[in-house]
């Protein structure tokens, strides 16, 4: 790997200091891995090096394993070019070793940045340990975060350095803590200012060389363990407790069973098993899910013709929302604390206190969840200020307009704005459907109207998904992707069409509930399917939550859009006829109490009958006979061929976008990578030809859509689809035109390529004699939902 590199400089006073060096973070490369075995041996045969610091360079130790190398495995299946770190190099070459190593420790250490710092075994009899660290160091072991387990010594020395319950913690939880904390716990010996930081450790490791300060290997530790059977009972409660919060995930257990091994058979023991799990939990489905939905959430903000093409985002300080209901008070918490400056608007003096309220409550919640410090709180509420017109609105950087889903109010509200706002402001709206062409249609700006699509609560939920027009600035796309990470949002852009990205490829979720439950299958038994499957709740405890009166008014939307592949079913309209409308009023599919769990309420089962009678789709009048895995997936496999349509209509940059946006818009569970890599595990071929069977039994609901039959036919994945589009040519650089775009068929693979507003620069078009055209305008899709394609796709 270029950059890759491990040097040593060997001081007057005989301390070899080691440094690691693979921007941005260091992490460690298997060419790093083999140039520390060399520094290391070349230390030991020195006579002039008496001990050695280990550092990295930067100002950050390390930010653990490269995980790329994870991805290299998932493609091939060979686990095999992993190294064996921890017996290799940690144990025979580094904690075996003659000369005491101390890890100087700034800006990060985690993973197996964490666990080389942990190798560096300095323990003497009082129990201290030269780690030492500057200030604000972020330390932690979140490798089962990807799926795996610690895979240098991590599940062995830990335990035996901080103690069995904070290490558990730690690895189980995949969270960091300071070196502050560090420091308490006995993971760090001395917190030091950055530029005192070497030259503290390197006395520190002469005071261990020269016996001033006597050592012990931390792997012979037990003091910190506990007796066996506390140690029994403890990792028992914690297997329990991780099968609650980590169900169908595979390494929280298996994590659990090493550290357990390395207590009952030795610190050298629980190192073997360490390393023969990590190999084998790098090839789970698991692992590939979650290290594929990590590298697609960093793919996110880069967005060809916005991102690439030299534009800066500029400044917001000051932003207002229209609207203080749920959504518009979550908004402006997010704002506020990202230290943005808010307006608040509502109509009347009552509902703007009440948002102001609501606003004051979210930010006053997070300090008595201690997630939040109390001054924090008061800085962000100081940023807030309520009111009732347009005044406020002259200097405003972005407005976002979170009102009710109705045209005609949106419509003179982006009217009004275009009057009161800046020329630079931009003009965005909360829709979660409604096609912004229509929004913005009675404006001469369409330029800045773009829509931010947050999810509720939206100061809690982490997607921000962006959408523009064909006319949306790309400055607009990039300042407010801008403000997505200023507020810890993850930022999707998307294209323009009937509920966007995500709304739309989950409508059919609840449809095809609503289709099985009137099927005669009962409603309790598949949310429960759901639930097991990964998704936090089922479609019809979901539908409580979010209320009737929004089910309602999104089924019309979608009805409308995607006339004759759409189910109706009678079944909420009887339920608000009933009297019910979810947990806004405690009576749903379930009944709300406070302070309890939601519970089946039998008493709605005879309106569901009614339902079924009015439908009348159930074969011969009898319930089917469904066993739970064709229940999951007539729920889902519907999901994934709208999935393939909005990859097919170009509303999403890339495949990989579409699966950060169903984990974190969604809650689709990240272990399974997003709703498209889920596609590609099942299998695209199993997915079409179900699909077929059901649309033969159930109707044009389940018609396997174009893109999904082409894949299938051609046999290629979901996921390589998007990113190997073939690509209608519409103009050339030499002025030919063709009679109708897909009269030039072109297969394409970008080699080098700036794109901007659909024009594509430096790019090499590989299909015969075509071949470097300067000018390309490429397109992809129909209708409003037609997306310029700029993608950078891989050779394949």
């Amino acid at each position: 790997m270029a950059g890759a590199q491990v040097s040593m400089q060997v001081t007057k006073n005989g301390v070899a200091i080691i440094t690691i060096s693979n921007p941005p973070v260091n992490a460690l490369a298997i060419a790093i891995f083999a140039g520390l075995k060399v520094k290391y041996d070349e230390a030991m045969k020195r006579s002039d090096v008496k001990a050695i610091v280990l550092t990295g360079d930067g100002g950050k130790f390390s930010g653990g394993f490269d995980i790329n190398v994870f991805g290299k495995v998932h493609k091939t299946g060979n686990n095999t070019v992993l190294p064996d770190v921890s017996v290799d190099l940690i144990v025979n070459t580094i904690e075996d070793a003659r000369k005491p190593s101390v890890a100087a420790i700034q800006g990060l250490a985690l993973g197996g940045g964490l666990e080389l710092a942990l190798n560096l075994t300095l323990n003497y009899l009082q129990g201290c340990h030269a780690r030492i660290s500057a200030p604000k160091a972020q330390l932690g072991l979140p490798e089962l975060s990807l799926g795996v387990i610690p895979g240098s010594g991590g599940t062995q020395r830990l335990p035996r350095l901080v103690g069995l319950k904070k290490a558990v913690e730690m690895m189980l939880s995949s969270k960091s803590i300071t070196s502050e904390e560090g420091k308490k716990i006995g993971l760090i010996d001395d917190v030091v200012p950055p530029h005192e930081l070497l030259n503290v450790a390197c006395l520190w490791a002469l005071d261990i060389a020269e016996g001033r300060k006597p050592w012990v290997r931390s792997l012979h530790m037990t003091e910190k363990l506990g007796s066996l059977r506390e140690t029994h009972d403890f990792l028992m409660k914690a297997r329990q407790q991780a099968k609650q919060t980590a169900r169908n995930m595979p390494q929280h257990q298996a994590c659990l069973d090493v550290i357990e091994d390395g207590v009952i058979h030795g610190g050298y023991s629980g190192v073997l098993k360490e390393g023969k799990v990590f190999k084998e939990l790098v090839l789970t489905d698991t692992s590939k899910g979650l290290v594929h939905a990590f590298f697609a959430q960093r793919m996110t903000s880069k967005v060809p013709g916005v991102t690439d093409v030299g534009l800066k985002p500029r400044r917001v300080s000051k932003v207002a929302v229209i609207g203080g209901g749920l959504m518009g008070s979550g908004i402006a918490t997010a704002l506020l604390l990202g230290n943005i400056n808010v307006v608040l608007k509502e109509i009347n003096t009552e509902l703007l206190s009440k948002g102001l309220k609501t606003v004051e409550g979210n930010i006053r919640g997070l300090v008595t969840r201690g997630k939040l410090a109390q001054d924090k709180a008061d800085m962000a509420i100081s940023l807030l200020k309520g009111v009732l017109d347009y005044s406020e609105f002259k200097d405003v950087d972005i407005v976002i307009e979170a009102v009710i889903e109705n045209v005609p109010l949106k419509q003179t509200i982006f009217r009004e704005l275009e009057k009161s706002c800046p020329p630079h402001c931009i003009l965005a709206t909360n829709t979660s459907t409604i096609d912004l062409n229509i929004v913005g249609e009675r404006t001469s700006s369409q330029e800045r109207i773009v829509g931010a699509h947050f999810f509720s609560p939206a100061h809690i939920m982490p997607l921000l998904e962006i959408v523009r027009t064909h006319k949306t600035s790309a400055q607009v796309v990039l300042d407010l992707i801008n403000i997505g990470k200023l507020i810890k949002k993850v930022p999707v852009v998307v294209g323009n069409c009937t509920g966007f990205a995500v709304n739309r490829t989950f409508f059919p979720y609840a449809q095809s509930a609503q289709l099985l439950a009137n099927l005669g299958v009962d409603v309790f038994r598949i949310d429960r399917v759901i639930s097991d499957f990964g998704l936090p709740m089922g479609p019809f405890q979901l539908q409580d939550l979010s209320g009737y009166g929004v089910a309602l008014a999104v089924k019309k939307e979608f009805d409308g859009a995607f006339s004759g592949r759409t189910f109706s079913s009678p079944l909420v309209e009887l339920l608000v006829k009933n009297g019910r409308n979810g947990k806004n009023n405690g009576k749903g599919y379930y009944t709300y109490e406070k302070g309890s769990k939601p519970k089946p309420d039998l008493s709605v089962l005879p309106i569901i009958e009614e339902s079924r009678r009015l439908t009348n789709i159930m074969p011969g009048g009898k319930p089917v006979s469904v066993s739970d895995q064709e229940l999951l997936e007539m729920v889902l496999f519907p999901v994934v061929n709208e999935a393939c349509r909005v990859l097919d209509e170009g509303v999403v940059v890339r495949a990989s976008d579409l699966d950060v946006a169903s984990v974190l818009g969604m809650s689709f569970p990240s272990y399974r990578g997003g709703i498209v890599f889920w596609a590609d595990t099942v299998g695209p071929n199993h997915i079409y030809r179900s699909l077929q069977k059901w649309t033969d039994l159930y109707g044009n609901f389940f018609k396997p859509s174009r893109y999904l039959e082409e894949r299938v036919a051609k046999g290629l994945s979901l996921m390589l689809g998007i990113d190997s589009l073939v690509f209608r040519v519409v103009e050339l650089n030499n002025g030919s035109r063709a009679e109708k775009a897909d009269q030039v068929m072109v297969s394409v693979l970008f080699t080098e390529c700036t794109c901007f507003n659909g024009v594509c620069v430096k790019t090499t078009l590989i299909d015969g004699d075509i071949h470097s055209y300067r000018k390309t305008f490429i397109s992809v899709g129909s209708g409003d939902s037609k997306q310029y394609a700029s993608h950078h796709s891989p050779p394949v």
